[in-house]
């Protein structure tokens, strides 16, 4: 035990160096006030009031409507995906989730500046529909190039979790189904539907997390005129330098964050409860 106790002890050190202290600043931060030393320091509630001001409030609910939307998107091609996948047999399937999960591989960053050359004006898509003999259109600085962008990036994230639970799903389940007179229709929503339901929990809640948290995507297919949860926590800290109100909205985040994976948890929990008693 102590043989064990020894070759941990250097990986929690670390972690409390990387992880603890640095949270630890960020909540001494967002309950002071700016320009305290530590001497002096004097705590305050305006960090957190001030989010509720109009302006932090937009940001806030523009947070939220192209999280929702990327999200709702996700699910339905995600779900889609993840049954399709499901269909095959297990060599395949792993197969088939490894290609969905390459594109995680790749630095987010390179694949937002490939969105960027198919999405610009003189891009590809608006060369091919020159082609065809349509009128371009303007995709670059829109809610459509953030949504794309955003889609792209978490759709794996909402295929994992759906095709695990549907992949768990006792295929006697389906059998009796049909036994029974159900048709596919009535066996998908009654069965499959119902039993990946807490697969789609947390995809959503995944998928909804990294959408408003995320910042290099709004900031490079939005011109910078997009300003989503992510952004206004880099803003605070790098270009305006108001640390407390930085570490203030990056707690609110965290709060959102760790309410999201509650949820996750109870659902996983719930899941293997209703395994166990079957």
């Amino acid at each position: 035990m102590k043989h064990y106790t020894k070759m941990v002890r250097p990986y929690l050190i670390w972690s409390i160096l990387i992880i603890i202290v640095p949270l630890l600043l960020i909540i001494l931060y967002s309950f002071t006030t700016s320009g305290n030393s530590l001497v002096n320091i004097k705590f305050t509630l305006d960090n957190f009031k001030k989010i509720g001001e109009p302006i932090y409030l937009d940001v806030l609910a523009k947070s939220f409507k192209l999280g929702l939307i990327s999200v709702l998107i996700c699910l339905v091609f995600g779900y889609i995906l993840a049954y399709f996948i499901s269909r095959f047999k297990d060599s395949t399937q792993d197969i088939l989730i490894l290609l969905v999960t390459i594109p995680m591989w790749i630095n987010t960053l390179l694949r937002t500046y490939a969105w960027i050359s198919l999405l610009s004006d003189n891009g590809l898509i608006n060369k091919c529909l020159s082609y065809m003999g349509l009128t371009p259109q303007t995709m670059m600085y829109t809610d459509f190039a953030v949504v794309m962008g955003l889609i792209s990036d978490i759709l794996p994230f909402m295929v994992i979790p759906i095709h695990t639970s549907i992949r768990k799903i006792d295929k006697s389940l389906i059998e009796a189904s049909h036994d029974l007179g159900a048709n596919g229709f009535q066996t998908f929503v009654h069965v499959i539907l119902k039993m990946s339901i807490p697969g789609v929990i947390n995809g959503v809640m995944m998928t909804f997390l990294l959408s408003i948290s995320t910042f290099v995507i709004p900031k490079l297919l939005g011109g910078g005129q997009y300003m989503l949860i992510g952004n206004l926590i880099e803003n605070q800290f790098i270009s305006v330098g108001n640390w407390n109100f930085g570490s203030a909205t990056s707690i609110i985040l965290t709060l959102i964050i760790l309410i999201g994976l509650t949820i996750m948890k109870r659902f996983d929990k719930e899941e293997k409860e209703d395994r166990d008693e079957r």
